[in-house]
């Protein structure tokens, strides 16, 4: 039997440029201190997923934005043309520094740049240029594209008019989860055929204390036919799915070379995997065996098996 060609899956949202540097502890202040590790690279959460996507060889669309400087031709040229539509902003492109510390938690320093520049009629106007019926569209990182953002109403009702279904992935708020932020999360849920939080962005989204009791409560705010996933770091990850049955995945044990970015590489890993027409379970466990294996080598590689089986439940 012939195996059905991937749904379309688009990808809109924040790229820049990372500058990782680490392992390192706060040197005194007017001091210097030396590292080992160094990298410039794609960032922003939608990058990221674009650039997984690209490297597994997933049928995609990108749509975000650059700056107009050598950062800008950088990203660029990371991304193959046939697969991307990056609109060019009258800015410089926003620049991340990234410090990775010896505990293997983060800090980051991030420009404002070009991201705010880019509006929901830049994107529809790219939309026009793919064939989205039937498949996903992948809002990420929403809150570093406020323009963008605070038109998000309009974005998803052409999404919708052009036969796609929404997921979401907006990140961490900048300034936290105040009312204003949870009754802005909470309609785009409503809005969410799939939701994509990490543990903590799910808990303190749903007051819940517990990633289950979190994703139920996000899964009731969401349509009929959706599906909630949280991620949880080391422990692997949750589905909600349709039914309401919940799925647990463990992540393995791996030697952890950089988190940054890897939650941005599981989204990649779930929903070309819905693309694909797998389970949300199988999904679920091609998510988390891509993103251990991105966190785990360096430079890093995107791998999966394809022949992965129904999962079983895990712990969490």
């Amino acid at each position: 039997m012939q195996t059905p060609p991937p749904k379309p899956l688009v990808v809109i949202g924040n790229l820049n440029i990372d500058i990782i540097i680490g392992p390192a502890t706060w040197p005194e202040v007017g001091t210097e201190v030396f590292v080992d590790q160094d990298e410039v690279r794609v960032g922003g959460s939608a990058g990221n997923t674009a650039l997984a996507l690209q490297t597994l060889g997933h049928p995609h669309t990108f749509i975000g934005s650059v700056g107009s400087d050598t950062f800008g031709t950088i990203l660029e040229q990371a991304f193959a043309p046939e697969t991307c539509r990056l609109i060019k902003c009258p800015a410089r492109t926003t620049l991340t520094v990234g410090i990775t510390h010896p505990d293997s938690e983060r800090t980051f320093f991030t420009t404002r740049g070009h991201l705010p520049h880019l509006s929901a009629d830049d994107v529809i106007g790219q939309l026009d240029t793919v064939d989205i019926d039937g498949g996903t569209v992948l809002l990420s990182g929403a809150f570093q594209t406020e323009r963008l953002m605070a038109d998000y109403d309009l974005l998803i009702r052409a999404a919708n008019a052009r036969g796609a279904t929404i997921a979401v992935d907006p990140g961490w708020p900048t300034g936290g989860f105040s009312a204003q932020t949870r009754s802005f999360l909470q309609n785009l849920a409503s809005k969410s055929r799939c939701v994509l939080l990490n543990e903590t962005e799910a808990m303190h989204l749903s007051g819940a204390d517990t990633p289950e009791a979190a994703a139920r409560a996000i899964h009731a705010l969401q349509p009929p036919d959706a599906e909630t996933v949280v991620k949880c770091g080391s422990r692997g990850a949750l589905v909600l799915d349709v039914g309401g049955g919940l799925r647990w995945v463990n992540a393995p044990k791996v030697d952890v070379i950089d988190t940054i970015g890897a939650g941005d590489v599981f989204n990649a890993g779930y929903l070309s995997g819905r693309s694909l027409g797998h389970s949300p379970a199988v999904s679920l466990g091609r998510a988390v065996a891509l993103a251990s294996r991105a966190i785990s080598t360096q430079p890093r590689r995107y791998e999966l098996n394809e022949n992965q089986q129904e999962p079983q439940p895990g712990q969490g």
